[in-house]
């Protein structure tokens, strides 16, 4: 298994004003002759993680990275008040990674998404085949409602201390169905206090299902409580209103992709992005091929992963 590579500084950012009065952060590190290929982050709102970075051999990728709407150092930042959310919607986010394209003058790219970023990635190259050279794609998601309903209640039986103290956390009325938007609302309420606390708990109960390493911890940056309601709140967003995407859609419009080359990997242990999906895409998506890892689970960095991407990465640019 390939070591992941050094981490190399970033040699151009910038902000790019998109439509809706907002400016995304882009970022871009490696060999600025290289092979381009663009990072898609998860949450959605998790905003970008410069280690990424590392699947990618910087002698031979020119590496992009981007802030998607309302994270990172995007602005406005979903936690600011008064923040207009109905221009941060996953056709918002395919406008922009065209409009970064073309500003970065970009012909064609491999796209990598992990998680939220799969969902992205499959959305913005059945939107614009021409312009994507390849998918590599980690703990994949398509963000169907079943997914959803997933990640929020059916794996509950799994977890049920942790599924306890997610229920508490919304009033005691609300059905199991409804626990995302009734969080959704609480991330707005008038107080302060209210928002955290409801940013917290969301916190907590994805923090148990991330990865298949039981002691594992959650990113650092959960500890920031602006940045834990910013992606809450963009969380609730995306998942009340389905993405925007017909269900089933993504999976049923995978198989015009045929003829782009495509490496998916997942771990068997991946209880946020559970196998089901990528098998079920692999199907479709003839061509395609999917490396499962054992004990992974839907972190990147759980027990493999990160070789196995760096391996993907290199086979997908020796195609190209």
């Amino acid at each position: 298994m390939n070591a992941l590579h050094l981490l190399t500084e970033c040699f151009d950012s910038s902000l790019l004003p998109v439509e809706g009065h907002n400016s995304i952060y882009w970022e871009a590190a490696g060999n600025p002759d290289g092979l381009p290929v663009l990072i898609l982050h998860g949450g959605p709102g998790s905003g970008l993680s410069a280690g990424t970075r590392r699947f990618f051999d910087p002698e031979r990728f020119r590496i992009i990275a981007f802030d998607q709407r309302g994270c990172g150092l995007s602005r406005p930042h979903a936690a600011e008040e008064e923040v207009d959310f109905s221009v941060n919607t996953t056709p918002h986010l395919i406008g922009d990674i065209e409009a970064l394209r073309q500003h970065l003058g970009v012909e064609r790219w491999l796209v990598f998404g992990a998680s939220w970023g799969t969902t992205l990635a499959l959305a913005y190259a059945e939107a614009h085949p021409k312009q994507v050279s390849a998918l590599l794609l980690a703990g994949v998601t398509t963000t169907r409602r079943s997914e959803i309903d997933w990640l929020y209640r059916g794996v509950a039986p799994l977890f049920p201390v942790e599924w306890e103290r997610f229920r508490r956390g919304v009033p005691r009325d609300t059905m199991d169905h409804e626990l995302v938007s009734a969080y959704g609302k609480l991330l707005f309420d008038p107080s302060p206090a209210v928002r955290a606390k409801a940013a917290r708990g969301w916190h907590d109960w994805e923090a148990g299902t991330i990865s298949a390493d039981p002691g594992a911890k959650p990113p650092e940056r959960w500890a920031e409580p602006s940045y834990i309601l910013a992606r809450a709140r963009i969380i609730t967003h995306y998942f009340s209103h389905g993405a925007w995407l017909e269900e089933g859609a993504l999976l049923s419009g995978a198989s015009a992709l045929v003829g782009i080359s495509c490496i998916m990997v997942q771990g068997r242990l991946d209880l946020q992005a559970p196998l089901t999906t990528a098998w079920e895409l692999a199907k479709i998506y003839r061509g395609s091929e999917l490396v499962v890892i054992s004990e992974a689970g839907h972190a990147v960095s759980d027990y493999g992963m990160g070789g196995a991407l760096v391996d993907a990465a290199n086979r997908l640019a020796a195609m190209l």
